[in-house]
Protein backbone atom coordinates (compact mmCIF):
# COMPACT_ATOMS: atom_id res chain seq x y z
CA UNK A 1 0.00 0.00 0.00
CA UNK A 2 1.38 3.15 -0.70
CA UNK A 3 1.63 5.80 1.98
CA UNK A 4 0.98 9.63 0.74
CA UNK A 5 4.23 11.92 1.48
CA UNK A 6 5.24 15.20 0.96
CA UNK A 7 7.14 15.16 -2.49
CA UNK A 8 9.03 17.62 -3.81
CA UNK A 9 6.73 21.80 -4.91
CA UNK A 10 7.18 20.86 -8.38
CA UNK A 11 3.89 20.40 -10.10
CA UNK A 12 2.64 17.88 -12.69
CA UNK A 13 0.70 19.86 -15.34
CA UNK A 14 -2.28 17.74 -15.99
CA UNK A 15 -5.60 18.30 -17.87
CA UNK A 16 -8.68 16.48 -15.87
CA UNK A 17 -12.16 16.96 -16.73
CA UNK A 18 -14.26 17.93 -13.12
CA UNK A 19 -18.12 17.19 -13.02
CA UNK A 20 -20.18 21.11 -12.63
CA UNK A 21 -21.15 20.26 -9.19
CA UNK A 22 -17.64 19.53 -7.81
CA UNK A 23 -16.45 22.73 -9.47
CA UNK A 24 -19.05 24.36 -8.04
CA UNK A 25 -18.03 22.87 -4.81
CA UNK A 26 -14.29 24.06 -5.11
CA UNK A 27 -15.37 27.40 -5.92
CA UNK A 28 -17.23 27.83 -2.84
CA UNK A 29 -14.79 26.50 -0.50
CA UNK A 30 -11.40 28.08 -1.94
CA UNK A 31 -11.49 31.39 0.15
CA UNK A 32 -8.05 32.54 -0.67
CA UNK A 33 -6.46 29.49 -2.41
CA UNK A 34 -6.52 28.73 -6.29
CA UNK A 35 -8.63 26.31 -7.97
CA UNK A 36 -6.01 24.10 -8.67
CA UNK A 37 -4.39 24.31 -5.02
CA UNK A 38 -8.03 23.51 -3.67
CA UNK A 39 -8.17 20.70 -5.62
CA UNK A 40 -5.20 19.52 -4.68
CA UNK A 41 -6.01 19.43 -1.03
CA UNK A 42 -9.06 18.10 -1.63
CA UNK A 43 -7.65 14.89 -3.61
CA UNK A 44 -5.09 14.59 -0.82
CA UNK A 45 -7.74 14.29 1.96
CA UNK A 46 -9.54 11.86 -0.21
CA UNK A 47 -6.51 9.85 -0.61
CA UNK A 48 -5.87 9.90 2.91
CA UNK A 49 -9.50 8.89 3.68
CA UNK A 50 -9.14 6.02 0.87
CA UNK A 51 -6.28 4.70 3.01
CA UNK A 52 -7.53 4.77 6.11
CA UNK A 53 -10.69 2.98 5.05
CA UNK A 54 -8.54 0.09 3.32
CA UNK A 55 -6.10 -0.04 6.84
CA UNK A 56 -9.74 -0.54 8.44
CA UNK A 57 -10.38 -3.43 6.22
CA UNK A 58 -7.45 -5.28 5.88
CA UNK A 59 -7.45 -4.99 9.91
CA UNK A 60 -11.06 -6.68 10.09
CA UNK A 61 -9.69 -9.27 8.04
CA UNK A 62 -7.13 -9.98 10.29
CA UNK A 63 -8.96 -9.67 12.74
CA UNK A 64 -11.60 -11.84 11.56
CA UNK A 65 -12.49 -14.85 14.03
CA UNK A 66 -11.61 -18.24 11.87
CA UNK A 67 -14.19 -20.59 11.63
CA UNK A 68 -10.70 -23.64 11.75
CA UNK A 69 -9.10 -25.15 15.16
CA UNK A 70 -7.90 -22.09 17.28
CA UNK A 71 -5.60 -24.58 19.61
CA UNK A 72 -2.85 -22.88 18.99
CA UNK A 73 -4.47 -19.36 19.87
CA UNK A 74 -5.45 -20.90 23.24
CA UNK A 75 -2.80 -22.72 23.89
CA UNK A 76 -0.87 -19.04 23.57
CA UNK A 77 -3.13 -17.43 25.93
CA UNK A 78 -3.08 -19.60 28.09
CA UNK A 79 0.95 -19.59 28.67
CA UNK A 80 0.47 -15.67 28.63
CA UNK A 81 -1.61 -15.86 31.26
CA UNK A 82 1.13 -17.93 33.50
CA UNK A 83 3.24 -15.78 32.85
CA UNK A 84 1.63 -12.60 33.53
CA UNK A 85 0.09 -14.77 37.02
CA UNK A 86 4.10 -15.20 37.97
CA UNK A 87 4.73 -11.28 37.51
Amino acid sequence: MAILTKSSNSKLPKSYTIEPDVNNYVEATKGTLSASKRVNELLKRAIVQEQYEQLEKEAAEFFAAESGDRSETKSLQRAARRTLERD
